[in-house]
């Protein structure tokens, strides 16, 4: 540790803290302790603005229900409120992914928000006499409900964002389909030319597809309205009063905006994690299907002279050290590349998923890091696959007449009127 420290407490001894740190001890244990990928709270702002809108609903359903006094609960929904508008925010260090099913990252807001708090009603740090960390931060809560209803919160946030960058996506396409409307191109079948069809034609259904896998994802997103908050440790609801669910899904919901409900059965909720998966799987079928379109064009422009050189994307990239003037499709490469990341991440969400055991899912934090990043790139990657490239693309008109030489349509009219084998003779003296 460099620089002045100051001694804290917990269960497992003494602990060192940075002196002008507003985390606590077991924050300063998680750092060490999770070490690995440096991707951190901090750095994922879904998951800690989600963690910091339950941190207040809680004070807020605390204070009604009478579980704390009305000036610690405004001063922990004040401290939130600080940290959502952009305060303190290098104060979550612990790296997103980690032992304990997220109980290290839970501790982390509940300590900074116990400190800040605390120092609104004339404490200082590392005294946790006006507000605990666990006693008042934490009241009516455990990890076990706290991170899950998170994570659906943090999901929904995310998925929303990629959502609307598919949608512009989409549109994009359909802009396309008009300004080329009744150009038509040679179709392909196995690589091969096979008929003509329109360039209108294409593009809408490159759009259609997207706005359809979309309209999928969103569908997913809205199952995780339901909530397992208020069921605290195991599904029990131990520890909480009879009316603090009710209040504290009624105040989450005002938090976020989101007409939330608690989960019909809290156990299950707990335990089962196969939502998230869902939204892993609707994701990835929105990037198979974006990145099929970006390989179509890929291969459209190849050459330009050697190739199909149908399509003419945007120069965005020098393409060569070695090549002056050279010119690579490095933006559909770009999405193909997340495209594999992406489908990676299903992987590990869906190991994750499995892998929960008895009456909660202690991997959650695994499946943070990966969906959330997954829906954060993907969108990322449509805005400027959108952007910098098919908005600028252009089909060449020469190249494409050209390349309609090759269509069987000629040959499908005489098999209709003199036999499949007669116009099987006539293209192959053609050839």
């Amino acid at each position: 540790m460099i620089g002045p420290a100051r001694i804290e407490h917990d269960s497992l001894g003494t602990v060192e803290v940075p002196d002008n740190a507003l985390y606590g001890a077991q924050t300063a244990r998680a750092v060490e302790n999770f070490r690995v990928s440096g991707v951190t709270l901090g750095d994922v702002p879904e998951l800690l603005d989600a963690l910091l809108q339950v941190k207040i609903a809680a004070a807020r359903a605390n204070s009604e229900a009478g579980e704390v006094s009305p000036e610690v609960g405004e001063a922990i929904v004040r401290a939130g409120r600080e940290v959502l508008d952009g305060k303190w925010r290098d104060q979550f260090p612990i790296d997103v992914v980690q032992g304990g099913g997220g109980t290290a990252t839970n501790m982390n807001v509940n300590e900074v928000l116990a400190n800040r708090a605390g120092e609104l009603l004339g404490g200082a740090r590392g005294v946790y006499d006006r507000v605990h960390p666990n006693d008042h931060v934490n009241r009516s809560q455990s990890t076990n409900d706290v991170y899950p209803t998170a994570l659906h919160l943090a999901v929904v946030s995310a998925g929303r964002r990629a959502a609307a960058e598919f949608n512009h996506l989409a549109r994009t396409f359909e802009r396309k389909a008009t300004e080329f409307d009744g150009l038509r191109h040679i179709g392909r079948t196995c690589i091969q030319d096979a008929l003509p069809v329109t360039v209108e034609a294409t593009h809408r259904s490159h759009a259609y597809a997207i706005d359809r896998t979309t309209g999928d994802l969103q569908r997913t997103l809205a199952d995780l309205d339901a909530v397992p908050l208020g069921a605290t440790v195991l599904g029990t609801g131990f520890g909480a009063s009879p009316k603090y669910r009710q209040l504290v899904i009624r105040a989450l919901s005002d938090e976020t905006s989101i007409r939330l409900k608690a989960s019909a059965n809290p156990f299950d909720a707990l335990s089962h994690s196969d939502p998230l998966v869902a939204v892993a799987s609707a994701l990835m079928r929105v990037v198979l299907v974006i990145a099929q379109t970006a390989q179509d064009l890929r291969l459209l422009c190849s050459g330009p002279n050697g190739g199909f050189g149908e399509v003419r994307l945007p120069a965005v990239q020098v393409g060569s050290s070695a090549m002056p003037g050279k010119v690579n499709p490095v933006i559909p490469e770009l999405v193909l590349q997340v495209a594999f990341e992406v489908r990676g991440a299903h992987q590990t969400i869906e190991a994750a998923v499995a892998a929960g055991e008895f009456e909660v899912n202690v991997m959650e934090p695994v499946i943070a890091k990966h969906l959330l990043t997954s829906l954060r790139d993907a969108g990322r990657m449509a805005r400027l696959f959108s952007d910098r490239c098919v908005a600028g693309l252009v089909w060449d008109t020469a190249r494409v007449h050209a390349n309609l030489a090759g269509s069987y349509a000629d040959a499908m009219v005489l098999a209709a009127t003199a036999g499949y084998a007669v116009a099987s003779s006539a293209a192959a003296q053609l050839d």
